[in-house]
């Protein structure tokens, strides 16, 4: 490092310093803690640079303190320095950008697979829910951000980018190409179960998609059908905007959830009777790979006892996030508000629990019995070849199915 650039960060440093101690003497802090916190890093910031074995790259010390922050708030809170967030800002402006149709998140220190969209270039490539990316285009996930990591695997159509894969069981990664698509809005899968049972699998909750399954709903009551499996596993993607809009064609009253934050106004989302369509049974099939709105959904129908809610835990990530920019060219992805179920529990920190718990992996496939060993569905289809199917020998399928074969005892 050279004499200037010493100067500079000791100067910083002195700087740092005399903030906190001026607001603590002029009382400005509302909150000591902030103050105390400056010191401690301007004193960590002087310690490594005048103690550290060999001579520190202040600004790679810097950005790492800064994603570290950001990540120790949650999993979806994210740093990005000013070239990520230039970079960040032409792919979101550029209405071609490709992508690989990936939900992520962290976990295990490393990015983790919560869902792939169906005919994705991820489920091309054989990426499936639960692998963990120990690379992503030769960089290290173990110090990367998901919003750092979703900036990296978007990118120009027909381009390609190498991400390291670990599947359970494996300790060897395996290196995937994954070729990057202009996504289209995945479409509703439907399946008869019985002559009276129809199956919706809604792979996202993208815009529009409430009034697409309230059509189905219609078209199905015409058809004689009378119950309905709503299937939400591999959905991680889509506005809660739609969830609320899904849960009141089926809630007839109560609360749907709550969203609130430190400066973001609580808002509670009712159910509404009047767009009621749906009357009749209905289960909804729930697992690991569920996050985001479709958690929202599934937790207004738990909340409400509409209906049964079959399979594992959900992954817990319902937020909002907002972009905060830097005057120093860097931005934050910050989380700002929580869904909170009826019961006022935070859906980031609990999940949502099924009325009915079925485990997605049969017994025998445990193996090491290592409980942060990264989850594997059941049932998986072969690589590239589309969304799993839906048969009697899918668990928590099979329950779902049960269940509303099973008739209701009326009350005495």
């Amino acid at each position: 490092m050279n004499r200037a650039a010493r100067i500079a960060i000791i100067s910083v440093s002195v700087v740092i310093f005399c903030y906190a101690g001026l607001g603590h003497v002029l009382g400005h802090a509302t909150d000591d803690k902030a103050y105390k916190s400056l010191t401690v890093y301007g004193e960590v910031l002087q310690k490594i640079q005048q103690d550290y074995v060999d001579d520190p790259n202040m600004h790679t010390v810097t950005a790492g303190s800064l994603h570290g922050l950001l990540e120790s708030l949650d999993a979806q809170s994210s740093y990005l320095t000013p070239r990520e967030y230039d970079e960040y800002k032409k792919k979101l402006a550029n209405s071609a950008t490709g992508d690989t149709g990936l939900t992520l998140s962290k976990r295990y220190g490393y990015i983790i697979v919560l869902s792939v969209l169906p005919e994705s270039p991820a489920m091309k490539a054989g990426i499936r829910s639960g692998d963990i990316f120990e690379s992503i285009g030769g960089f290290t996930t173990r110090d990367m951000s998901v919003g750092q990591a979703l900036n990296l695997l978007s990118g120009q159509p027909g381009s390609g980018i190498k991400v390291a894969v670990i599947r359970r069981g494996k300790a060897t990664p395996e290196e995937v190409d994954i070729v990057r698509e202009k996504l289209s809005t995945p479409k509703i899968i439907t399946q008869k179960a019985d002559p009276d049972i129809l199956v919706l699998r809604l792979p996202s909750l993208d815009a529009g998609r409430a009034e697409e399954v309230r059509n189905r709903l219609i078209e199905a009551e015409k058809q004689g059908i009378h119950k309905v499996i709503l299937d939400l596993r591999e959905c991680g993607r889509g506005p809660v905007s739609e969830a609320i809009a899904i849960a009141r064609l089926f809630v007839p009253s109560g609360t749907l959830t709550t969203l609130r934050g430190q400066t973001v106004s609580t808002q509670v989302f009712a159910a509404e009777p009047k767009q009621v369509i749906w009357k009749g049974p209905v289960s909804v099939l729930v697992d690991v790979t569920t996050s985001g709105a479709a958690e929202v959904l599934a937790s207004a129908m738990v909340a409400n006892h509409r209906g049964d809610v079959v399979g594992e835990r959900t992954f817990g990530l319902a937020s909002e996030q907002k972009l905060i920019t830097m005057d120093d060219g860097a931005a934050l992805i910050l989380t700002v508000a929580n869904y909170y179920n009826p019961g006022g529990k935070a859906i980031l920190e609990e999940g949502v629990t099924p009325t009915e718990v079925v485990r997605a992996v049969a017994e025998d496939d445990s193996d090491s019995g290592d409980e942060d060993a990264a989850p594997a569905p059941e049932n998986q289809k072969e690589p590239g070849l589309g969304p799993r199917p839906l048969s009697p020998e899918d668990p928590i399928y099979h329950r779902a199915l049960d269940l509303l074969k099973t008739p209701v005892k009326k009350a005495a």
